[in-house]
């Protein structure tokens, strides 16, 4: 139906205030945006070789590959907002695992087992957030010792033997559907995303993290408790960490001492392409998840294509070095502007 008067006309025109809201929320998910761009340009590239890239089974394989790093990424971008850096969780995810097979060996169910296996992830973040916040050790040291002992301690969990994970149900924790129709490592992922985001945009508590990534200094001098959300920030990430490692176990039913060993740089690289910055103070659960999925579909195409599977880091890094770059040229014309 074509207006016919002018107050017809402006009813169908978008308010100024609708478009203020849209060109913010446009600035504010910029970076976001440009990774789902590309994402989706690197996934037709490689549909045009191999046409069972772009079917819905090949999809589906990439969601749930994917969901542990996802999850992974969204803890470490805690730490990373925070100015700090966890270099533990690909080991406490291994540990996890081992941990929660061990358990469920000596006869316990599938919930106790998965509660130790948790118990792993709560009590190296509580170790890193203690060394960081109250001894006042760097967190690349107090992490890279943590990396050590967790991955120490998964060979030494079971002698360094694969774990197969005795409960035939475990399989429901990953694949199951709580939801009708919707597998539960993707609902995992929704609301984790949904909840991590507004919990950095829209609440106090969230704003926080910004606040003592950009000046812990001046964030103390604010009145923000700066020891508490920097350890807040670490037994998260641990706490993911320790998660995603029961969703892998339960996907592929065994546990394995060396299943984290790549994740770690993995996370930390899904975080930096999403658009978040190791000096702390930026990014985003929206880009951190964007991250992840990068980083799988590369390493999905590479499989399709034939690419010796070696390749795989090196892609990696290139898409990280171009993420880096991006990043520091849009904040040099920001600054020039």
């Amino acid at each position: 139906m074509i207006p016919t008067s002018t107050e017809e006309a402006r009813a169908v025109e978008p308010s100024p205030q609708a478009t203020r809201n849209r060109d913010s929320l446009l600035s504010a998910y910029r970076t976001e945006i440009a990774i789902a761009v590309a994402m989706v340009i690197l996934a037709l590239a490689v549909g045009s070789q191999v046409p069972q890239a772009l079917s819905w089974g090949n999809f589906s394989n990439i969601t749930q590959a994917g969901a542990p790093l996802i999850i992974m990424s969204l803890g470490v971008l805690l730490v990373v907002i925070t100015g700090g850096i966890d270099l533990s969780v690909g080991s406490v995810f291994s540990l996890t695992g081992m941990v929660t097979a061990q358990v469920m060996a000596s006869g316990f169910g599938g919930i106790t087992s998965s509660l130790a296996g948790l118990a792993v992830g709560l009590l190296f973040g509580s170790i890193n957030g203690f060394l960081v916040t109250v001894a006042g050790l760097a967190p690349f040291v107090v992490t890279l010792i943590t990396f050590a002992v967790a991955g120490s301690l998964a060979f030494i969990v079971t002698n360094g033997r694969s774990m197969p994970i005795p409960d035939p149900d475990y399989w429901l924790l990953n694949a199951g559907s709580i939801v009708p129709g919707m597998p539960n490592y993707i609902l995992f992922c929704v609301v984790l995303l949904v909840a991590i985001e507004i919990f950095l945009k829209k609440v106090v508590a969230g704003r926080w993290f910004y606040a003592v990534g950009s000046s812990a200094a001046a964030a103390y001098l604010l009145g923000i408790p700066v020891k508490r959300t920097k350890f807040f920030a670490y037994v998260a990430s641990s706490l993911l960490s320790s998660f995603s490692g029961l969703l892998t176990i339960s996907y592929i039913l065994n546990a394995e001492s060396t299943a984290g060993a790549s994740l770690m740089l993995q996370a930390i690289a899904a975080v930096v392409i999403g658009g978040a910055s190791l000096l702390g103070g930026t990014g985003t659960a929206v880009g951190a998840v964007l991250g992840a999925l990068m980083i799988t579909v590369i390493q999905n195409g590479v499989n399709l294509i034939g690419i010796n599977s070696f390749w795989q880091g090196s892609v990696t890094g290139l898409a990280i070095l171009i993420a880096v770059l991006i990043d520091r040229f849009g904040k040099a014309r920001r600054s020039a502007g």
